[in-house]
């Protein structure tokens, strides 16, 4: 019997879940096995869960699960060097030369361990099955918006905190651009999932971006059009073929570009296309000032989905859901594919 263990998410401001209460009932009714941890910020009650017919676990008792459970989860797993002897499921970043995600391979081959990182479940033709990408576009647009607004008042824009639902969000970002105008933007990668939650972000506010995809980078920059806007939201997926769009010397350039969007958000990645910055921001710190004159704000929050957690999470579990119902083959399709992803990596 395939047994699914659902972790509590350990990290701060993390209350998504790749898993919902209907998804149980659907993976019982398939003879899963289905344990859910008890957490004290996922977006969705514990309660449901057990109505649902999931078995409850403590919190962080993963570490002690039956050696054949898969753990499920989203984001990182505290960075204690112990070894992991699990089949995870999770977004590892362990795989673009990312410093964690070496540590994190190192700790899957002291403990025998198995990762099945969520960022490489892909279908035949290597599109990702599932993604939380659409509401990062979303919040992401809406937090680089918010940093603009701050930027023409001559503040710098200030902590943010999780929205019940879009149309709180949309409404805040509106009434912070009341009396500025509206910004011209650039979106890269407009055609994907990202960028079209990003897209749709600027439209509910009333602006029409540019939008960029693969044709209009291919050349391979430079790229002056993305620094005479004043807003440059990044959707695009780092990786070595990936042109550089705001290179480091863009903060000392003339520019009217004022806010960057850095919404895929790599950047201690060999391949990061924004070497403008090198860390991710925060909630508590949603911007990184790395220009006074004129001011240039970048945008890097890692988890923006997470803003959103309600909507984020019923999307990326009915995503989801499909493929967990074929966890009984491993070794075919997304899963086999992912087993095999890593498998080279550790070679």
């Amino acid at each position: 019997m395939v047994h699914l263990w659902v972790r509590a998410e350990e990290r701060e401001n993390e209350r998504r879940v790749g898993l919902v209460p209907e998804g149980v009932e659907v993976l019982k009714a398939q003879g899963i096995h289905v344990t859910v941890e008890e957490s004290p910020d996922r977006i969705i009650p514990i309660a449901h869960y057990r109505e649902a017919g999931a078995e409850i676990a403590p919190r962080g008792s993963w570490r002690e699960a039956p050696a054949d459970a898969l753990i499920y989860g989203l984001k990182e797993l505290p960075e204690d060097g112990t070894p992991l002897a699990h089949r995870h499921i999770m977004f590892g970043h362990a795989y673009k030369g990312q410093p964690a995600g070496q540590a994190l391979l190192k700790r899957f081959g002291a403990g025998g361990g198995m990762l099945y990182d969520l960022e490489y479940l892909t279908d035949e033709t290597g599109r990702r099955v599932a993604a939380f990408g659409y509401w990062a576009g979303f919040v992401g647009a809406a937090v680089t918006l918010k940093a603009w607004a701050a930027a023409q008042r001559g503040e710098i824009c200030g902590p943010v905190k999780e929205w019940e639902e879009q149309g709180a969000l949309v409404r805040e970002v509106a009434g912070e651009l009341d009396g500025l105008g509206l910004p011209q933007a650039l979106i890269v990668g407009a055609l994907g999932r990202v960028g079209t939650g990003a897209g749709d972000m600027c439209a509910a506010i009333g602006i029409e971006p540019l939008r960029w995809d693969i044709a209009d980078t291919a050349a391979g920059g430079p790229f002056p059009e993305i620094l005479r806007r004043d807003i440059f939201l990044n959707c695009v997926l780092a990786g070595p073929n990936t042109p550089i769009f705001v290179p480091r010397e863009a903060a000392a350039c003339p520019r009217g570009l004022t806010a960057i969007g850095d919404i895929s958000c790599d950047p201690t990645s060999d391949f990061n296309p924004v070497p403008v910055y090198d860390a991710v921001t925060s909630w508590a710190a949603p911007v990184r000032r790395v220009a006074e004159t004129p001011v240039l704000d970048v945008m890097a929050i890692d988890n923006l989905p997470s803003l959103l957690p309600k909507e984020s999470s019923e999307d990326f579990a009915g995503q989801m859901l499909p493929h967990l119902l074929r966890l009984s083959d491993t070794d075919k399709g997304v899963w086999g594919r992912a087993e095999a992803t890593f498998m080279d990596h550790m070679a």
